[in-house]
């Protein structure tokens, strides 16, 4: 990992970490040796461009990808995450960009799909699903939502965030990874799931928060985690450090700048930089 004057140190100890974690798909190694950490009340940014390894990262916590190589810790104590169901008994949860929502269910439905609640003889519990939904929502200050039995197809897409993000907090995870959730969503809309997303952090989750949209990073993550090519590039303080310096991390995978100068000067000259082993990576 390239040290950097804004990179953290992990003071305390993470809820979820990984150390040299590998994945190949084939010949394709999609992470090298990545190392990464969040802990609890804070928002990590995970960031980097089309092939860094962000979506693979996410799908090996999640388990829906096993490891190759490297370990995986809980509280400081080391884990195997062999499928969804070992990530989701750790509290470990992920909010797709698609959001998996059913568009034909109501909001109740669909913060319960799966988990519903039953009486002996197997009657829906309604009243207790609904007045367990609308706590919840209350809880993370969601407000535009009309009514809990509205069906999810006429909410607009910052509200869907909203009842994503709200099924993840319900059912008392831990740490929940937010993929792209402010995509294509308008200011207003935007402005709505950045709250939220802050607002998780404040009630003592480690939220991860996967994007491409730096001053959305900014403005609500503790620490960025870079990405390139399957390698983790470094951690960064947001406090200490500056957009600038990230997008630097991001596309030349270092920000001391005598590197940063070398590289400016191949790409001037129509090279492409080498990586750190003198070997051209194949992208994830």
């Amino acid at each position: 990992m390239i040290q950097t004057a804004g990179m953290a140190t992990a003071a305390a100890t993470a809820t979820l970490e990984l150390r040299g974690v590998s994945k190949n798909f084939g010949s394709v190694q999609a992470l090298r040796e990545v190392d990464f950490s969040v802990r609890d009340g804070e928002v990590m940014a995970l960031v980097g461009d089309n092939g860094a390894g962000k979506s693979t990262l996410i799908k090996c916590v999640a388990g829906i990808n096993s490891i190759d190589g490297g370990e995986i810790f809980f509280d400081g104590k080391p884990v195997t995450i062999h499928g969804p169901k070992d990530a989701a008994k750790l509290g470990i949860e992920v909010v797709y960009q698609d959001l998996a929502l059913a568009d034909n269910l109501d909001v109740v439905q669909n913060m319960f799909l799966g988990r519903e609640e039953h009486d002996p003889i197997y009657r829906l519990k309604e009243a207790p699903m609904e007045l367990r939904t609308s706590e919840t929502l209350k809880s993370l200050s969601v407000t535009t939502i009309r009514s809990v039995r509205q069906p999810v197809a006429s909410l607009s897409g910052g509200q869907r965030q909203s009842v994503a993000v709200a099924r993840a907090v319900l059912w008392n995870n831990r740490v929940v990874f937010l993929d792209e959730p402010t995509a294509a969503l308008g200011v207003a809309q935007t402005r709505q799931v950045l709250d939220l997303v802050k607002r998780l952090g404040e009630q003592g989750l480690a939220v991860v928060l996967v994007s491409h949209n730096l001053n959305d990073v900014f403005e609500v993550a503790n620490r960025i985690t870079v990405l390139r090519l399957g390698r983790d590039v470094g951690v960064y303080e947001r406090d200490k450090t500056t957009p600038e310096e990230v997008v630097e991390a991001i596309t030349l995978g270092t920000t001391d700048p005598e590197q940063v100068h070398e590289l400016n000067e191949e790409l001037e000259h129509g090279r492409e930089p080498e990586p750190e082993n003198g070997q051209k990576p194949e992208q994830a």
